[in-house]
């Protein structure tokens, strides 16, 4: 999936429901997916929104062999999935 450089410097009400057409992630799920790496580091706003779109684009992948729309987490495992992609994929940012 494609996001364009604009969708990244949308409003973050725009940006949430691109998240949420896209991909099923309500506002509840994508402020703790934002906090999330904000908290990891990634403290400039376009940057956490690349980094959210590729975790989620890394979720849905495994969706789409299950013909999934959207994508759920159950009890405790967003922060495992995000755990997991963060040390599978090296993420390393230091705070400026």
């Amino acid at each position: 999936m494609y996001f364009s450089h604009k969708t990244i410097h949308h409003t973050d009400y725009f940006f949430q429901k691109l998240c949420d057409e896209q991909f099923g992630i309500n506002r509840g799920i994508y402020n703790t997916i934002d906090h999330w790496f904000y908290t990891k580091g990634i403290e400039n706003i376009v940057k956490r929104r690349k980094e959210i779109l590729a975790f989620l684009e890394h979720i849905a992948a495994n969706y789409h062999h299950q013909e999934q729309t959207r994508i759920k987490f159950g009890s405790g495992k967003l922060t495992e999935r995000l755990n997991k992609y963060w040390n599978e994929n090296n993420r390393i940012y230091e705070r400026v």
